[in-house]
C-alpha cells in the first residue's frame, strides 16, 4: 500500500510538495485577468470604444446578472465525474472561453466603425457577458480544488503563499509589463506635454491580450499537473458516494453555514480593498495627477509594495499553522487598518505643486531627492500594502475550510457552490470597484469619464484619490475585522471537525450508511474515546 494511500485511509489527505505548489497557480492564471480585463475594460470602453461611463456601469450590471449563473455552475461542478475528473474540466474550459472573449474584446470591437457605434455596445456587452463566465468556471476551480488537495491544517495555510506567488506571476507580471508597454504608445507635443495616452490608444490592447493569454496558459497547465493526482473520486467528500444537492437546497446550506456567511463578508471587504487601492485609473490619478510624475512614481511603488509583502507571507503562513487562518487574517488586516491612517494623512497633506517637500520624489525617470515625506509615505504604505496584500487571498484557504465544515454539519460535500459563492463575492465586488471609480470622479470632480495621467489636477481628484485609495480600503478592512470576531473555525475548531469526518469516511467506506455515521460521530471526544477502546480492546 503507498503512502499516499495509507493516509487517505486513515483520513488524513496530504498533498505532495509540487501540488501544493502548482494548484496554486490557477489563481495566477485568473489574476492576469483580473488585470487584464477588470483593470482596463473601463478604461478601454471609455477610451478606445468611446463608451462613456456606460462601460463602468456594465461591467457592474453584468455581474449582477452573473449572479443568477453562479450557482447553477456550482451545482455542475458538484454533479461533474469525468474521465479527467471533476475540477480540471472546468478549468480548460474556463481558460478557453476567457482567451477567445479577451480577443474579440481588445483585437475586434475597436475595428468596429464610428457610424456604427450601437454594435459597439452590443459587442461590449454579449463579449463581457461571455468572458464572465468563463471566468466563473475556472475561479470556482480554485477554491473548490483545495477540498481534495489537502486537508491537514498545517499543510492548507501554505497555499495562502504558493497562491501569492502564482498571483506575482500573474497578476504582478502583468501590473508591471503593461504601463511599460502602454509608455510606448504615449502621444506628446513639440514641449514634451502628454496629448494622448497609451491607455486611450487600441495599438495597446492588441499587444497586451495575446501576452495576458500566454501568460494564464502557462499557469494554467501547471495547476492542472498540480492537481491531476488528486482530482479524483476518492478524495470527495466521504468518499465519492455523495447526495446530488438540488440549486433550491442551496439557499438553505448557506443559511445554516455561519462560518461561510461571514467569510463572505471578510472576503467581500479583502476583495474590495485590493481592487480599489490597485485599480489602474486611481493610481493614475495618485501618481500621475495629484503628485505629477506617473512614469517616475508607479514602478518604485508596485516594486516597495510586493517587496513588503513578503515578510507578511511568511508570518501569515507561520500564524495561520499556529493559531489558525482566522488569527493570522485578523492580524494582519489590523496592521494595514492602522498603516492606512497613516496613508491617509499623510495624502491629504499631499501638495501637488512642482517641487513640494509635501510629494512623493524619487531620483528615477526625471523624479527629484528621496525626501521625508517620501520615507513617511513609504514607512506607512510599505508596511500597510505589504500587511493587506498578504491577506487578501487569505479567505481562499479559508473556503476549503468552510467546506469540510458544510461536511461535516450536513454529510453533504458541496465544493462547487463554495466555489462559485466565492467567485460570485469577487465579481461583484470588483465590479462594484469599478462602477465606484467612475461614479466618485464623476462625482469629485464633475469627470464624464474616466481620467489619464494627461488629466490636468484639480481639488476634486485629490479628494476622490483620497476616498479610493484609502477611505474605501479602511472601511471593507473593518468590515472585515467586524465579520471575524464571530468566525466560528479556529485552527483548535477545524482538527475536531478533520477528526470526526475522517471517521465518519473510514466508517462509510467500511459500509456504514451516512446518516448513521453522523450520528454516531458528532464530536472530536467521540472519535478519541473510540480510538481507546480500540487501543485497550
Amino acid at each position: 500500500m503507498s503512502e499516499e494511500t495509507k493516509q487517505t485511509s486513515a483520513g488524513m489527505n496530504r498533498a505532495k510538495m509540487y501540488q501544493l505548489v502548482l494548484f496554486p497557480m490557477n489563481n495566477g492564471a485568473t489574476n492576469v485577468y483580473f488585470v487584464l480585463v477588470l483593470s482596463y475594460v473601463a478604461q478601454f470602453g471609455s477610451s478606445v470604444l468611446e463608451l462613456g461611463i456606460f462601460a463602468s456601469l456594465m461591467v457592474t450590471v453584468m455581474r449582477l446578472a452573473d449572479a443568477v449563473t453562479d450557482p447553477i455552475i456550482g451545482a455542475l461542478m458538484d454533479r461533474t465525474s469525468t474521465r479527467i475528473g471533476k475540477f480540471r474540466p472546468f478549468m480548460i474550459l474556463g481558460s478557453a472561453v476567457m482567451a477567445v472573449s479577451v480577443i474579440a474584446l481588445y483585437v475586434f470591437l475597436p475595428f468596429i466603425p464610428d457610424s456604427r457605434k450601437a454594435l459597439r455596445y452590443i459587442g461590449f456587452v454579449v463579449v463581457y457577458f461571455i468572458w464572465v463566465i468563463g471566468y466563473t468556471f475556472q475561479t470556482s476551480c480554485t477554491r473548490a480544488g483545495q477540498t481534495v488537495l489537502t486537508n491537514d491544517p498545517n499543510q492548507r495555510p501554505m497555499f495562502t503563499i504558493f497562491n501569492t506567488i502564482g498571483s506575482l506571476l500573474g497578476m504582478g507580471v502583468m501590473q508591471l509589463l503593461i504601463p511599460t508597454i502602454k509608455n510606448m504608445y504615449n502621444v506628446y507635443d513639440e514641449a514634451g506635454n502628454l496629448l494622448i495616452s497609451g491607455y486611450a490608444r487600441p495599438e495597446l490592447y492588441r499587444i497586451i491580450a495575446p501576452v495576458g493569454i500566454a501568460v494564464s496558459v502557462f499557469l494554467t497547465v501547471l495547476a492542472i499537473i498540480g492537481i491531476a493526482g488528486k482530482d479524483r473520486p476518492e478524495y470527495y467528500g466521504m468518499g465519492g458516494s455523495q447526495e446530488k444537492v438540488k440549486v433550491s437546497e442551496y439557499v438553505e446550506i448557506i443559511r445554516n453555514n455561519k462560518p461561510m456567511q461571514r467569510l463572505m463578508v471578510a472576503g467581500a471587504g479583502c476583495k474590495l480593498a485590493l481592487a480599489i487601492a490597485t485599480n489602474t485609473t486611481v493610481l493614475l490619478a495618485l501618481y500621475g495627477i495629484m503628485m505629477g510624475s506617473y512614469d517616475s512614481l508607479y514602478l518604485p511603488m508596485m516594486i516597495l509594495g510586493y517587496a513588503c509583502a513578503v515578510p507578511f507571507f511568511l508570518l501569515s503562513v507561520r500564524t495561520s499553522q499556529k493559531q489558525g487562518q482566522k488569527a493570522s487574517l485578523t492580524r494582519y488586516v489590523s496592521v494595514a487598518f492602522v498603516c492606512y491612517i497613516g496613508v491617509l494623512i499623510l495624502l491629504l497633506l499631499c501638495d501637488h505643486t512642482s517641487g513640494s517637500a509635501l510629494t512623493l520624489s524619487f531620483p528615477y525617470n526625471g523624479g527629484g531627492a528621496v525626501n521625508l515625506y517620501t520615507l513617511l509615505f513609504i514607512l506607512c504604505f510599505g508596511v500597510g500594502y505589504g500587511a493587506y496584500y498578504a491577506t487578501a487571498d487569505m479567505p481562499i484557504p479559508m473556503v476549503a475550510d468552510c467546506s469540510d465544515y458544510e461536511t461535516y454539519r450536513s454529510g453533504k460535500y458541496i465544493p462547487g457552490i463554495m466555489g462559485t459563492l466565492f467567485s460570485l463575492v469577487d465579481k461583484l465586488v470588483s465590479s462594484l470597484a469599478q462602477t465606484l471609480v467612475a461614479l466618485i470622479f464623476m462625482a469629485c470632480a464633475g469627470l464624464s469619464e474616466l481620467p489619464t495621467d494627461a488629466t490636468p489636477y484639480s481639488g476634486g481628484i485629490k479628494v476622490a484619490v483620497n476616498i479610493m485609495f484609502c477611505i474605501i480600503p479602511l472601511l471593507a478592512w473593518a468590515a472585515t475585522l467586524w465579520a471575524m470576531r464571530g468566525y466560528s473555525l479556529t485552527g483548535a475548531r477545524m482538527k475536531e471537525i478533520q477528526a470526526v469526518n475522517a471517521r465518519r469516511k473510514a466508517a462509510v467506506a467500511a459500509g456504514m450508511p451516512l446518516e448513521e455515521a453522523m450520528e454516531k460521530w458528532q464530536t472530536a471526544e467521540q472519535v478519541l474515546e473510540e480510538h481507546r477502546r480500540e487501543q485497550s480492546g
